[in-house]
């Protein structure tokens, strides 16, 4: 009897069993053990992290030693920095050798808007190539005889 005075009643199927059984809750419990191992280990052997934006020192800097005259430098040199390559320089130094074959006046690259003309840079190409570059106002250091 209850203390309101009736009996008590159980559930009409009978007492409502766990969803889950003892063997399969400590199967779970394994489980996510495993789990919980092995992505701990993945994270300590493999840190891998890239940097987003881009470092402030660039991984070639020290290569550079000062900033460099388009005008002058050589293909190893013009290499060196960012986001030019091997190709780029070569065609810059094409460009500059064709500006001096045909014996135009001044320099082929007077400021920094005049490496546009030279394929595969554009402006973004420019704004980083911005800190690297100086450009002499004279043609007397950079053209040959």
């Amino acid at each position: 009897m209850t203390e309101s005075g009736g009996t008590k009643q159980s559930a009409p199927n009978g007492p409502i069993p766990p969803p889950w059984t003892a063997s399969q809750r400590s199967v779970l419990v394994g489980l996510l053990l495993i789990l919980a191992t092995y992505i701990t280990i993945r994270y300590f052997l493999n840190r891998h992290y890239v940097s987003d934006p881009q470092p402030n020192v660039p991984a070639r800097m020290n290569e550079l030693a000062d900033r460099i005259d388009p005008n002058t430098a050589d293909v190893a040199t013009l290499a060196a920095l960012p986001t030019i390559g091997e190709k780029r320089a070569k065609d810059m130094v094409a460009y500059r050798e064709k500006w001096q074959r045909d014996r135009r006046k001044g320099l082929p690259f007077e400021r920094l808007e005049d490496m546009l003309k030279i394929q595969g840079i554009g402006a973004a190409t420019i704004a980083q190539l911005k800190p690297y570059l100086i450009f002499h106002t004279s043609p007397s250091s950079s053209t040959r005889p």
